[in-house]
C-alpha cells in the first residue's frame, strides 16, 4: 500500500479568493498564470493532485509543484516563476563605466578619421583596448551587448542633437518685451472678441523673411496616381532650376491676415518695399508695430530713411540673436513648407510667385489668429 504524503492544506483570505476567481475568468491575463489560478482553486475545492491535474489537462507534477511553491514562497511566488540564477555576470560594473566614458569621447580624439562613433568602429575599439584596461572580457564584446549596454546608458554616440546657444546679453530682457508683446495682443483680442473694442490703435504684425524658395520645373510631366499600379505621383528624379525667389511675409496678431511681398532679394529696399505695403493697407491713425529679428535690412540706413518719412508710424520689436522661435510667423512659414512648398514644381520663377501669392490669398479668405502659448512666469524679469 502506497505512502500518502501529509501537504499541509492551502487557506486563502477572501481577497487572494476574489484575486484567483477573477484571474482565472480573464480573458486577456497571461495563459500559465491563468492556468495556475485555476489549478489553485481547484485544489481547494477539495479535488486530489491527481483529480486537478486531469480535469485541467496537465501533468500531477505541475499541480504538486504549484501547491508547493504557494505554501512555501505565497501566492504571488506560486502564479509567477521564481528568479533563475542564470549564466554568471562577465562584465563588471568598472568595465561598462569604461565603455561609457569612451562612448562619450570622439574617436577624432582617439586617432580616428571619423567625428562620431558607429556601433562598428566602437565595439573594434573595445575589443582591442578592453583588455589592455584590465577588462579581459571585452575582447568578445558582441555589437549587439554594446548596443544593449548604450541602450540602458540613454546614450546615441552615433547622432547629433542640434541647440542654439544664447550668445545675445540681452536675451532674457528682449524676451520678456516680446511676450509682453503678445500678452497685450491677447488682451487686445479678447476685447475685440467681446466687443468692447472695436478697432484697435495699435496694430501687431508679426514679420519675417523666408529666403531662398527654389523654383524647380520636372524634365518630364509627373505620373498622376493609378489604383492598383502607381500608389502615388511618379515623378522623373531630374529636375531643372529657375532660380530663386524670396518672401517678405507678416501676419496680423489681431486679425491673422497676411501681408506679403515675393521679391528676388531681401534687402533693404524690399524690407522697405513691404513697409510701403503695410502703411497702404492700415488706417493713418494706426501705430504699426512689428515683431521681427536683427537682420541687417531692418536697421539699415535706406530703412531708416524711410522710417524718418514716416514718424511714429511703426514700431520694431526685435527678438534676441537666435531667437527667432519666438516670432510666430514661423509658425505659419512651417505651415507654407509643409504645404505649398512641399514637392513643387513650376515652368517658371513667374508661376513659383503666383503660385505663393495666391496661397495667402486662400490663407485670408478665412484667416486664422495665432496665439502664443508661454507660461509668462517662467521669464526672468529682473531688466523690469
Amino acid at each position: 500500500m502506497p505512502f500518502t504524503k501529509r501537504r499541509k492544506p492551502l487557506f486563502f483570505s477572501q481577497e487572494e479568493m476574489d484575486r484567483l476567481r477573477n484571474l482565472r475568468r480573464s480573458r486577456q491575463g497571461e495563459q500559465r498564470r491563468v492556468m495556475r489560478a485555476t489549478l489553485l482553486l481547484d485544489s481547494v475545492a477539495g479535488l486530489n493532485d491527481q483529480a486537478v491535474a486531469t480535469k485541467n489537462g496537465v501533468n500531477r507534477n505541475t499541480v504538486v509543484r504549484c501547491i508547493t511553491k504557494c505554501l512555501q514562497f505565497g501566492l504571488d511566488a506560486a502564479l509567477n516563476d521564481l528568479q533563475r540564477p542564470g549564466k554568471p555576470r562577465q562584465l563588471t560594473d568598472d568595465a561598462l563605466a569604461w565603455i561609457v566614458q569612451l562612448a562619450c569621447q570622439k574617436p577624432k580624439d582617439l586617432g580616428y578619421a571619423q567625428e562620431l562613433w558607429t556601433y562598428r568602429l566602437l565595439t573594434q575599439h573595445v575589443r582591442r583596448h578592453g583588455p589592455g584596461a584590465g577588462y579581459p572580457a571585452l575582447q568578445k564584446l558582441s555589437r549587439s551587448k554594446l548596443h544593449h549596454l548604450l541602450t540602458e546608458a540613454e546614450l546615441r554616440p552615433h547622432k547629433v542633437r542640434y541647440y542654439v546657444e544664447k550668445r545675445d546679453p540681452d536675451f532674457e530682457a528682449k524676451m520678456a518685451d516680446v511676450l509682453h508683446v503678445y500678452k497685450e495682443v491677447e488682451i487686445v483680442n479678447d476685447g475685440l472678441l467681446s466687443g468692447r473694442l472695436k478697432e484697435p490703435s495699435l496694430v501687431t504684425i508679426s514679420y519675417d523673411e523666408k529666403p531662398d524658395i527654389q523654383a524647380i520645373a520636372n524634365t518630364t510631366a509627373d505620373l498622376p496616381a493609378v489604383p492598383g499600379k502607381h500608389p502615388s505621383v511618379t515623378r522623373d528624379y531630374e529636375y531643372v532650376r529657375h532660380g530663386t525667389v524670396s518672401l517678405l511675409a507678416g501676419i496680423n496678431l489681431h486679425t491673422g491676415q497676411v501681408t506679403e511681398v515675393v521679391s528676388d532679394t531681401h534687402k533693404s529696399k524690399d524690407f522697405v518695399e513691404y513697409l510701403q505695403k503695410l502703411d497702404a493697407a492700415y488706417p493713418e491713425t494706426a501705430v504699426i508695430r512689428l515683431v521681427l529679428d536683427n537682420s541687417s535690412a531692418h536697421v539699415s540706413k535706406e530703412t531708416r530713411r524711410y522710417l524718418a518719412t514716416r514718424p511714429q508710424r511703426f514700431i520694431f520689436v526685435f527678438t534676441p540673436t537666435h531667437g527667432s522661435w519666438l516670432n510666430l510667423i514661423e509658425v505659419l512659414f512651417s505651415k507654407l513648407t509643409r504645404s505649398l512648398l512641399r514637392g513643387i514644381r513650376v515652368a517658371s520663377k513667374a508661376e513659383l510667385i503666383d503660385r505663393l501669392h495666391q496661397y495667402f490669398r486662400e490663407l485670408n479668405e478665412e484667416p486664422v489668429v495665432f496665439r502664443w502659448k508661454y507660461k509668462m512666469d517662467e521669464v526672468h524679469m529682473s531688466s523690469y
